[in-house]
């Protein structure tokens, strides 16, 4: 199967722009498949429905959730069905596989008193304080993935106009606004804090390393696990809670959903939707609380 998985892993780069990160997961999902029809002594024509289900099974074996699962059968699926217009198999196996059932997640954030306390952890008299500083006020400013945080330029951060721009899954550009503080972190780490990161060298990226390359997203995310430590949050914090509290905090306040949507780089509005039960959520709490006949 390995030129059919190349052939197809090289499709999604080209054809539909996948982002690294994406691709890197298909291609680990891939390699399972590959490894599973190996032990049978399958190629990709040999593989039917039983041997998908049989796969499958073995990643619950596994101690994989039904979200997981589900995620390498959307990859399967996606194999199959270019395998079959590509002429390599006669019939699609993946076909008929039915989703995992699995109970819809709310998503984790923040309160506003937890950002703000977030955001007095960095120490901001020190370069990498000024750059943890602004990327944390911009990533919950603008409720951006951290992938696309760590990948800005400089050229990408409009001060004038107080928006960015930023390339998301599918290689598809963005206009984001940004909030008042979060621009004025940004220009003051521009002027006072890169300077000295950059170590007379060039780089056309925003945010960068003590060696004076950019930051990549698993630093970021083990920094932002310490800042969020000695913040006293109650619970592990990663980069996409921030993303997830942008979200809750403009629809508690009023935003639509349309709105909050293309700010997200949401393709679907269903995708979107998700926040609308933690807003529901907490309005069946402020109810209980406050209401006299509840």
């Amino acid at each position: 199967m390995e030129s059919e998985i190349r052939s197809f892993l090289n499709y999604l780069r080209v054809e539909k722009g996948l982002a690294e990160n994406t691709m890197q997961a298909y291609a680990r999902d891939m390699a399972k498949l590959a490894a599973f029809a190996g032990a049978q002594r399958k190629g990709i024509g040999d593989l039917g429905r039983i041997d998908l289900v049989d796969f499958l099974s073995t990643l619950y074996r596994k101690g994989l959730d039904s979200r997981s699962v589900a995620r390498h059968l959307v990859t399967i699926r996606h194999f199959f069905r270019f395998a079959l217009t590509e002429g390599f198999i006669e019939d699609d196996p993946a076909a008929t596989i039915e989703s995992p059932k699995f109970r819809q997640h709310l998503p984790d954030f923040l309160s506003v008193d937890e950002v703000n306390r977030l955001l007095e952890q960095p120490d901001t008299s020190t370069p990498a304080g000024l750059r943890d500083r602004a990327m944390i006020e911009l990533i919950y400013s603008c409720g951006l993935r951290v992938s696309e945080l760590c990948s800005l330029r400089v050229a990408n951060l409009e001060m004038d106009a107080g928006c960015l721009r930023c390339i998301g899954k599918g290689n598809k550009e963005r206009l984001v606004p940004v909030g008042r503080e979060a621009l004025k972190r940004a220009r003051t780490y521009l002027d006072s804090g890169r300077p000295s990161l950059l170590r007379n060298g060039s780089s056309p990226y925003l945010f960068l390393n003590q060696r004076g390359r950019h930051m990549d997203r698993i630093s970021f995310w083990k920094k932002l696990g310490e800042y969020g430590r000695k913040a006293g949050l109650r619970r592990a914090l990663t980069p996409h809670m921030l993303r997830h509290s942008f979200a809750t905090h403009l629809l508690d306040r009023g935003a639509d959903l349309r709105s909050v949507q293309i700010m997200l780089g949401h393709a679907d509005i269903s995708t979107t939707q998700i926040y609308t039960h933690v807003v529901e959520d907490r309005l069946k709490q402020v109810y209980k609380a406050h209401h006299p006949r509840a």
